[in-house]
This record gives structure tokens, C-alpha cells and sequence, in this order.
């Protein structure tokens, strides 16, 4: 892999992503092969947003590779206002191997690897959430094989998630739509990058309104929380609005017969999907988030090729 970051969902091409992708599931096979691979390495996990899922899949993946992670909260660096993003790239160049951030403003992340002479990837930011999408779309290849003419929908916000699927599937061949209530639409400037993508791969883009149109036939479906982190106020008027997009039995009957139920997590059960959906047999939520994991160590070797 020929890059020295991981920041944006659209950074890697196709064969870049199936490899990482066949580097992953041999890693997931068989976890005592690289046990050793990244031995005294040392991973920053800065965080300015809370997790889980990111938190623990990195710290156990560096860990798992031989390495150390060291977790930086908000009071620790406090991004920005106690210290520069400069600053802490300066500081942080010298001390560890390979950054994560976990941050608000996508600058914030694009300064930090602008600035580190080390590996910088993307945990989170307002604008994309690519180590989400790259488990999502490896679920995908690993549960229903080749991506190509694969139909993923996204049902709800057009947020971070729907960005980096829009993305990373343009890049892959998947037909991504997104369905979203007027108004809360993807990044017309995404939604324009995975077009432009996606006419090198044949896949097909599509944002509508109507949610039963979006799903009919897909392969994969896929939703999040109506409001995101930072959009708590927003929180009742965003329920009004996406009642309609709550994927349920009745939505999600309308999907391919063989389509898995995909969910980035925490869910807010019974808003924007229903128990009887994300508890289903088509329900693949956990795996998905196991698979965090995975993609997230063959990213870390990946970008790291010359440390020792």
C-alpha cells in the first residue's frame, strides 16, 4: 500500500482494498501468525469523542501485533485549546510510532497528518468514518464474496458513515444509495466524489427520498443513529423526521432475499431499527464490529512496511 495515512474512505483504490481486505481475513484466520510482526511499536489513540468500538479494537489490534497503545482523552490533550494540533504532531513524532485520532473538524485529523512525520489514521471525524466503512465493506466480501454490482443502502442521516460508504463502495464497485429525508442529504461534494469514482467502476450512486424505492433489491442494508454525537438538541425534531426510515421487518422485506441487516453501533433499538431487524438471522451488527478488528491490524501493518 502505497500511502503514508489513512484519513478519507476514498484513499485506497479497489486492488488496495481487496488486499487489505485478503490481509485481514488471514489475520482473522490465524492471529498467531503476525503475533510478533509490529513487536515495540507504540500506537497514540487520541480521543476527543467517546467509543467503544474504536477504542477497543485498536488498543487489542496493537496489542495483538506485538505492540503498546497509549489512550489520550480530551483532558489529556484538549486538542486545539491547551495545546496546537502542531504541537502535539511535533511531540507525538518523537515519542510514538503510528497515530489514530478520534476528533471533531476532519481538518483537525488532515492537520495532524500534514503536521506528524509518522502514520496518521482517520478513528473518526464529522465528516467521514473510514475504519468504520472498511469493516463494513469486508463483511460484505466475506459473508456474499465479489463486491462488484453488490447493492448496499443506506437508510437515515446522511452523515459521516453515509459519506465514507458512498466512498469507499464507489471505489469498489457497489451500487450505494442513501435514503434520507429533504434536507439532511450527503455532502453534495461526496455525493459528487463517488460519482466521479464510480464512473471508472460501473457502480451507480443514487441519494432519494423514499426509503421502500431505496431498499428494493439491496444486498446489504445499513442505517445509524438519527442524531449523531454533537446533535443531542436536534435529538426529537431528527425522530419526527426519520420515522418513516426506521428499518423494520416490513423495510427490510423489501431488501434481496439473502441481504444482511449492517449497523455501525450503539443502536438506538426500536428508533432506527427495530429488535426484531437487528436480532434477526440477516442481522450481521456483531461481526461487523469483531471485524473493526481485523481491518483496522491489517491497516496498521499496512501503513507501517518500514518500522524496524
Amino acid at each position: 500500500m502505497s500511502h503514508d495515512d489513512f484519513l478519507s474512505a476514498g484513499d485506497l483504490s479497489r486492488d488496495e482494498l481487496v488486499d487489505l481486505f485478503r490481509l485481514a481475513r488471514e489475520m482473522k484466520d490465524d492471529r498467531k501468525k503476525y503475533m510478533d510482526s509490529r513487536k515495540g511499536m507504540t500506537l497514540a489513540m487520541l480521543f476527543e469523542k467517546p467509543s467503544l468500538r474504536t477504542r477497543v479494537t485498536f488498543h487489542t489490534g496493537i496489542i495483538q501485533l506485538g505492540g503498546a497503545g497509549i489512550f489520550l482523552g480530551p483532558s489529556d490533550i484538549n486538542l486545539g485549546k491547551r495545546e496546537s494540533v502542531f504541537d502535539v504532531a511535533k511531540n507525538l513524532e518523537r515519542m510514538v510510532d503510528i497515530i489514530m485520532i478520534r476528533t471533531f473538524a476532519h481538518s483537525i485529523c488532515t492537520d495532524m497528518a500534514e503536521y506528524a512525520g509518522i502514520p496518521v489514521i482517520n478513528g473518526l471525524t464529522d465528516l467521514e468514518h473510514p475504519c468504520q466503512t472498511l469493516a463494513d465493506y469486508f463483511t460484505m466480501w466475506e459473508i456474499q464474496g465479489e463486491l462488484d454490482g453488490r447493492r448496499l443502502t443506506f437508510v437515515g442521516d446522511g452523515n459521516n458513515v453515509a459519506h465514507s460508504l458512498l466512498l469507499m463502495g464507489a471505489r469498489l464497485g457497489v451500487n450505494v444509495t442513501v435514503a434520507t429525508p429533504e434536507g439532511y442529504e450527503p455532502d453534495p461534494a461526496i455525493v459528487e466524489a463517488a460519482r466521479k469514482d464510480a464512473g471508472k467502476s460501473g457502480a451507480e450512486i443514487r441519494v432519494l427520498h423514499d426509503p421502500q424505492e431505496a431498499v428494493d433489491g439491496a444486498h446489504a442494508v445499513y442505517t445509524d443513529v438519527w442524531a449523531s454525537m454533537g446533535q443531542e438538541e436536534e435529538a426529537e425534531e431528527r425522530k419526527a423526521r426519520f420515522l418513516p426510515y426506521q428499518v423494520n421487518e416490513a423495510l427490510m422485506g423489501r431488501a434481496a432475499p439473502d441481504a444482511i441487516f449492517l449497523h455501525c453501533l450503539p443502536a438506538h433499538r426500536g428508533e432506527e431499527v427495530t429488535d426484531e431487524v437487528i436480532d434477526s438471522e440477516q442481522s450481521v451488527v456483531f461481526q461487523e464490529a469483531e471485524n473493526r478488528l481485523h481491518v483496522q491490524k491489517a491497516l496498521i501493518y499496512e501503513l507501517t512496511q518500514d518500522y524496524g
